[in-house]
């Protein structure tokens, strides 16, 4: 029997490491592959469609999760977020291994989706809730309002921590 792919599921609160985390591993091992999520959110600046994320309307949105393209989605502060399941389905099938950057929410999913078999978790912890606030702060991204919703849901999303297969600690990149 030849090897299945397996799927690691990177979660966080925003701001405790998990992209920056993501984007080591992928530099590491170039057989890994990036699970791009769509989004009904506007792109960052430098952000591109495809390859940080889709950017999608909302209808189309939820046209995709009504006919069963999504392998996870969510709505997060205001925006849809989701993993397309045709490539996901295509890499598992040819034993390449598929990395998520998802919150608690898409790793539930994905984890009760019938490929939970596949499925690799790992929660990550900021060192400190003074380091998550320095961390949010410094990415200079968001607007003060914002940085405050993000560390009232970073309590909920930590409080999920023992639903993964691994913990780790964020404090030395």
């Amino acid at each position: 029997m030849s090897r299945r792919g397996l799927l690691i599921i990177l979660s966080s609160p925003s701001g405790a490491g998990k992209s920056t985390l993501s984007k080591a591993l992928l530099a590491w091992d170039n057989t890994l592959s990036f699970s791009v999520s769509a989004t009904t959110r506007p792109p960052r600046e430098g952000e591109v469609n495809g390859k940080d994320y889709y950017f999608v309307s909302t209808d189309d949105f939820q046209k995709q999760v009504h006919e069963g393209d999504m392998l996870e989605h969510a709505r997060v502060f205001g925006n849809y977020y989701g993993s397309p399941k045709g490539p996901v389905q295509a890499a598992i099938d040819t034993g390449r291994d598929y990395l998520f950057d998802v919150d608690w929410q898409g790793a539930q999913q994905i984890s009760n989706s019938t490929l939970r078999d596949h499925v690799l978790s790992i929660f990550i912890l900021p060192p400190s809730i003074t380091e998550l606030h320095r961390r949010l702060v410094s990415r200079g991204q968001d607007y003060p309002e914002v940085i405050e919703e993000r560390m009232q849901k970073s309590w909920d999303e930590i409080s999920h921590w023992d639903s993964y297969d691994y913990v780790i600690e964020n404090d030395d990149l």
